[in-house]
């Protein structure tokens, strides 16, 4: 991934990352940070071997003050099981705000893709190797409370 890559978030445009190791994965991790989903926008197509999950991530621009929000599709390929604690899959009730993302190396290229939520819920995507994509898939839309998500210090 370039440096160009990692900061085009900031100028505006659609973003498009792929991580394939750790140090990428967590500039994805921090992009999503306090994106939310609907439990029912979550997903593991077996056959496919990809999990995906069709999150709205608050957009940070640099120097401004609009606050926005924009739909953005995470995925993971080569994906062999997912299990999750503390979620209720399919409940279209239940909104989930992601916290981090973090790659956890099995004995071979192989590995587990945690994904930790507001709550203590945890997914886990059992993948054959690191393969996770990010992509905008919306215009910014204004954020509905206008605020930006915050964390006490």
């Amino acid at each position: 991934m370039t440096e160009d890559a990692r900061f085009h978030d900031a100028r505006g445009g659609p973003l498009r990352l792929w991580a394939t190791d750790a140090e990428d994965l967590q500039v994805i991790s921090a992009l999503v940070q306090d994106a939310v989903l609907p439990a029912t926008e979550m997903t593991w197509t077996k056959s496919a071997r990809r999990f995906a999950m069709l999150l709205n991530r608050f957009r940070w621009e640099h120097g401004s003050r609009r606050m926005e929000r924009v739909q953005t599709l995470l995925s993971a390929g080569d994906v062999r099981g997912v299990r999750g604690q503390g979620i209720v899959p399919g409940d279209a009730d239940t909104v989930l705000s992601l916290l981090a993302l973090e790659w956890e190396p099995g004995t071979d290229a192989d590995g587990t893709l945690r994904l930790t939520f507001a709550g203590d819920g945890v997914v886990e995507v059992l993948c054959d190797c690191l393969d996770v994509t990010l992509r905008d898939v919306t215009r910014p839309y204004a954020a509905p409370s206008g605020k930006a998500p915050g964390h006490p210090d």
